[in-house]
């Protein structure tokens, strides 16, 4: 059953109609194209008995990511009217959210599998209900999915920095024993993985093969790890929270269950194959050696080679017969086979020697001895090398889409950081932008044929520089040099950006400078020229003023935000950029040891005397860009969502703008601005964040398209956005603005209306606007 985000109970959907687009075994509420297009992320929850929880769960998911499309899928099997709260909760939520009743029996494995199927998005997020999976962790486990570039995350207690909470010293000696177990019988499998056991995981969804898993119990990520061996994994950690209400499922029946699956794992199928072996091996070698009279270690060798081929043909047929092998045919596989039984029995020998010739162990069994000592290291080899899967096709995506807003559509083939709370699974049509890497011309080569409005940069060094060529149609195409692929950073800042801000521009909206919070509904921008403080000023208001008053400080932006003519603004969320002296405003970031020392370094390069050295550098014949490039390819910026940093704020998708605070470092004191003071000063402030190369170059060609003087339009934007919002200069030697900024939000509580702020500014600033 699928709910229409936000809507109203009572409607046709609630007659509960099977239509084409419900998931298997549920029906949805609303139409289907009322559905989220391309959702981003899949939230799976299974629950069962969780009727008191389901409502806190989706409240808290509804403000993680406000940026990012998202839908959550409950899978129930309750008795205690959880459905039902699950469809009065979906009928009014801001998510879409899902329900499915789930099939009788299996256990939460079962049900996670279902939610699996059922899931659009390309990142599935699986989590319990109960609240002990804190939902905040959702948007850390997404940015550390895509930064690091791996198939699965999983949310650890055991990795450093991670704590098992509340668990009793039963339950935590139990669990301890069970991951302790689960490594050691797949030791290749979970490497890299403290927490097998955990039911807190984000996957890329087409990475899993679904089709492998035969869940039974509630330990499906442990299945997920092992039959699915080509997964790239990686983890956070986390700190197991208090069980919000009701009853823990972990049960005697499904620890039962555990050690089934233990044993129903491939490992299992191995080792019978391996035991069988064994005894051809224990046969031939007692033959061999009493009976032809053969030297015990010629017969184990002799022996070895008969098992060898009774274990190849049962390996090839029932262990790993459902791969496709990355090793090519059967002789191959055989020959390395052979090649790795008989490097074991090198191993063996000196093993066999020690226990028959010097401790007096029977042959036979010293021969049984030395074949189980190696059967997790021949496990481990056959596993990986001999019979290794290849890579399921399709798995990796070949271009990255961003939908910012509905108004501007991206696609790369680099993936862009900076954009990727508007990341979308796929795009609906063409996108608007186009970002392609290839080899570029030379400075002198003519446009590309059929190209009637281009431009090119390049700095002369190949495909070893920083190069692009912008070609502008129906569709804006950027084809940059290869080597911006390995800096998206410097891709998006120094290419993507400037294009964006002026297709926002000929769309009706402004991307200005400044930071964005709103107190309640109403935003107020906070300005300032590069490096003067605005990132550590928001980050100080939101840790210590989540909630005064009954009103909720939220973030919207920290660097851009995006203004409509009318005074509304979009939440524009890239990455922090920050350094040690902004960490320490906050009082508990989420960030890993690791993170905090390479701060040492990132800070240095990536500060305000950095950026003045950068700038410098642009005014030489030096290739600046490309300097820049490498230098962020070897240190990127230190860039961290907001949800990292201050844990559990609050992110709004818009606001109504209810205020201009400009905030300078030097003197005491607040001075109200005039209109056409505030307007220059944002406007200033917007083209200070513009100025490395090769923004200069491409200026003109950007803003200058279809006829039109975009920058006309976009000073218009911004002027009517302007026009009786109260401006305030904050000064301040110590930089305290985040205290000024508090209590200028709280003075200017709502905004003008437009007859008011028509009657308060001598001159429209849309006039003003015009001047230039």
């Amino acid at each position: 059953m699928r709910f229409k985000p936000g809507a109203a109970a009572g409607t046709d959907a609630s007659e509960g109609v099977q239509t084409a687009c419900a998931p298997p075994g549920g029906t949805r509420v609303a139409s289907c194209e009322a559905r989220v297009a391309h959702p981003l992320l899949s939230i799976v929850v299974p629950t069962k008995n969780e009727r008191d929880n389901v409502g806190a769960l989706v409240e808290r998911l509804e403000r993680v990511l406000p940026a990012v499309s998202m839908e959550i899928v409950f899978v129930d099997a309750s008795d205690d009217g959880t459905a039902e709260a699950i469809e009065r909760i979906g009928a009014r939520s801001k998510r879409e959210v899902v329900l499915i009743h789930q099939r009788r029996g299996g256990g939460l494995g079962a049900a996670v599998v279902e939610g699996l199927r059922a899931a659009r998005a390309p990142w599935v997020c699986v989590m319990d209900a109960d609240l002990q999976h804190p939902p905040e962790l959702v948007a850390q486990l997404l940015e550390h999915a895509e930064k690091v570039d791996v198939d699965l995350v999983v949310a650890s207690r055991y990795c450093h920095n991670g704590d098992m909470g509340s668990f009793g010293w039963a339950r935590s000696v139990t669990s301890r024993s069970t991951t302790t177990a689960a490594r050691l019988l797949f030791p290749r499998r979970l490497r890299g993985v403290s927490d097998p056991m955990s039911g807190f995981f984000l996957a890329r969804r087409e990475s899993i093969d679904l089709d492998r898993l035969r869940p039974g119990g509630f330990k499906i990520l442990l299945e997920i790890l092992v039959r699915n061996p080509v997964l790239r994994p990686s983890e956070v950690p986390y700190r197991f929270g208090e069980r919000h209400s009701g009853d823990s499922k972990a049960t005697l029946r499904e620890g039962l269950r555990y050690l089934s699956l233990l044993g129903r794992l491939r490992f299992a199928r191995f080792g019978v194959v391996g035991a069988s072996g064994l005894v051809v091996n224990t046969l031939l070698l007692a033959a061999l050696t009493d009976l032809a009279g053969f030297y015990y270690l010629a017969s184990a060798a002799i022996a070895t080679q008969g098992s060898t081929l009774w274990n190849f043909a049962f390996t090839e047929r029932w262990v790993f017969g459902d791969r496709e092998h990355k090793r090519g045919g059967a002789g191959r596989r055989l020959v390395l086979f052979l090649a790795m039984n008989n490097a074991a029995l090198a191993l063996r020998g000196p093993i066999l020697v020690l226990l028959t010739s010097s401790l007096g162990v029977h042959y036979v069994l010293s021969n049984i001895l030395s074949l189980v000592a190696l059967t997790l290291l021949r496990y481990a080899l056959a596993d990986s090398w001999i019979w290794g899967a290849t890579r399921p096709r399709g798995a990796r995506s070949a271009s990255h889409s961003y939908d910012i807003h509905g108004l501007v559509s991206v696609t790369s083939e680099v993936r862009l950081p900076e954009l990727e709370r508007f990341r979308i699974a796929e795009l609906i049509g063409p996108p608007n932008i186009a970002v392609r890497l290839g080899r570029l011309g030379s400075r002198d080569d003519d446009p590309p044929a059929g190209a009637t409005h281009f431009v090119r940069y390049v700095e002369g060094l190949g495909s070893l520089g920083f190069g692009v060529e912008i070609t502008i149609g129906d569709q804006t195409e950027a084809r940059v040099s290869p080597l911006l692929k390995w800096s998206p950073h410097v891709l998006y800042t120094n290419v993507v950006e400037p294009i964006l801000r002026w297709s926002f521009a000929e769309r009706g909206y402004a991307l200005v400078h400044g930071a964005c919070l709103a107190r309640g509904e109403h935003a107020f921008l906070v300005t300032a020229r590069t490096d003067t403080g605005k990132t550590t000023t928001s980050l100080k208001l939101l840790d210590a003023h989540q909630m005064v008053d009954g009103q909720t400080y939220s973030f919207l932006s920290d660097d851009l935000t995006l203004v409509s003519p009318d005074g509304h603004v979009l939440t524009y969320p890239k990455p922090l950029t920050i350094s040690r002296h902004t960490l320490k405003a906050v009082e508990t970031p989420l960030l890993t040891r690791r993170e905090r020392l390479g701060l040492l370094f990132q800070s240095r390069l990536h500060s305000r005397s950095g950026r003045r050295f950068a700038m410098l550098l642009a005014r030489t014949k030096l290739p600046a860009a490309t300097i820049n490039t490498l230098v962020q390819m070897l240190i990127p910026p230190p860039k961290y969502h907001v949800e990292r940093l201050v844990p559990e704020v609050e992110v709004a998708p818009e606001g109504r703008l209810a205020g201009l605070v400009v905030i300078q470092r030097g003197g005491e004191g607040e001075v109200s601005l005039g209109d056409r003071e505030a307007f220059e000063t944002l406007m200033n402030n917007s083209e200070d964040a513009f100025g490395f190369p090769p923004y200069a170059e491409i200026e003109d060609f950007l803003h200058s398209r279809n006829g039109s003087d975009l920058r006309r339009v976009e000073r218009g934007i911004v002027a009517r956005a302007l026009e009786g919002v109260p401006a305030t200069l904050v000064r301040s030697e110590t930089m305290d603005w985040w205290r000024r900024l508090a209590e200028i939000m709280a003075r200017n509580g709502a905004p003008l209306s437009p007859v008011d702020a028509t009657q308060s500014v001598e001159r429209p600033l849309t006039d003003i606007a015009s001047d230039r």
